[in-house]
């Protein structure tokens, strides 16, 4: 085990002017389960692959420990990779796809067997080591491919979207073990999704990336509650939060007719812009009485999910897509008006031209 360090860690690709990473400073803790979360072309997965050896530095350097691994060939590094597609020889045996490193490596047969029946056992697989991966779900695959990292006894593991091919429900069960199994062997690792309910879920802290840039790096709760940006605030969470360009006025932030109060400091942060983006998680707002102020919303529709609701409508005085959570049993018709206020305290501000937070 140990951790791993990125410095300024640049990768330029050829034929290309803009920096697929664009200087990564990242410390991963030893026994750590970072996750590395952003859109496509984030340059998420060429971060993982600079870790693994598979892409060239740029500029910049990576530790894994004390050691400096940027220019250590893949096999060296000490790490083991499992796969979007979780690249199993179909020739071979659950057995023999585990213990297939190893074997190259000249690990004693006997050494291997162990290793193997350990790993098996771990994962469940004890049942299935002499099937052909063909034989098998796509969840029994993906855990032959994890057995394959853990029979290695690698410092760091590294995943790129393992439950990318599994269905919805599936994936749900996945993460929860792979989560589970990462806890119990502790060994670091970095794991790569587009997902942000699996980053969310799954990681003692996550990394936000955009353009190849680090936006924030911390633990789930503190990138839900405290979004250093407009990005982060918009791709945690789901439904995303509400973001609505809003006036600055004297009693605080007007979207049509509707004001609410926000904090002076964020009005002194903004210096002389005359707007700010306030973000809104669809938690904190509510249905109001006509009497009562409010955005004016008409609704388009109400997603149903048992205990819960999400109302999907068009903020009338401004054009704009808001959500809200709101009571499974509070009925909303389609094409219904309605007003829905935000709890003041709840509020996200941002400056509208550099999509930085100005606060809380």
């Amino acid at each position: 085990m140990a951790s791993v360090s990125f410095k300024s860690a640049t990768r330029i690709y050829p034929g290309s002017e803009a920096p697929s990473v664009d200087k990564l400073d990242l410390e991963i803790e030893n026994g750590e389960f970072m996750v590395l979360v952003g859109p496509s072309g984030s340059g998420k997965s060429t971060a993982l692959r600079m870790l693994a050896g598979l892409d060239e530095v740029s500029a910049g350097s990576i530790f894994i420990g004390e050691r400096d691994v940027t220019d250590v060939p893949p096999r060296d590094r000490d790490i083991a990779m499992v796969f979007q597609n979780y690249a199993l020889y179909p020739h071979m045996s659950v057995a023999d796809n585990m213990g297939f490193a190893l074997k190259i490596r000249g690990v004693h047969k006997e050494e291997r067997a162990k290793r193997i029946a350990d790993a098996a056992k771990l994962l469940g697989l004890e049942d299935y080591l002499e099937r052909k991966p063909k034989a098998l779900s796509g969840g029994q695959r993906q855990r032959v491919a994890m057995g394959r990292a853990i029979v290695r006894n690698p410092q760091v593991f590294l995943m790129d979207e393992p439950l990318s091919n599994l269905d919805a429900k599936l994936r749900v069960q996945t993460r929860t073990q792979i989560a589970e199994l990462q806890h119990r062997l502790g060994v670091t690792t970095v794991y790569v999704t587009h997902d942000q309910i699996e980053a969310m879920t799954m990681g003692d802290r996550v990394a936000v990336l955009r353009d190849g840039v680090l936006q924030q790096v911390d633990s789930p709760l503190a990138l839900y509650d405290h979004p250093r940006n407009k990005f982060v605030a918009g791709f945690i969470g789901s439904p995303a939060m509400n973001l609505i360009d809003a006036e600055i006025t004297e009693g605080g932030a007007r979207f049509g007719d509707y004001v609410v109060p926000i904090l002076r400091e964020a009005v002194t942060r903004a210096g002389d812009e005359t707007t700010i983006t306030v973000g809104i998680r669809p938690e904190d707002l509510r249905i109001v009485s006509d009497g009562e102020l409010g955005l004016q919303v008409r609704v388009a529709m109400v997603e149903e999910l048992g205990a819960e609701a999400f109302l999907h409508g068009t903020a009338e005085n401004i054009g704009l897509e808001i959500v809200a959570r709101i009571d499974a049993r509070q009925r909303c018709e389609k094409g219904t008006s309605l007003r829905l206020a935000a709890d003041p305290k709840a509020l996200h501000v941002f400056s509208t031209s550099t999509g930085d937070r100005l606060a809380p």
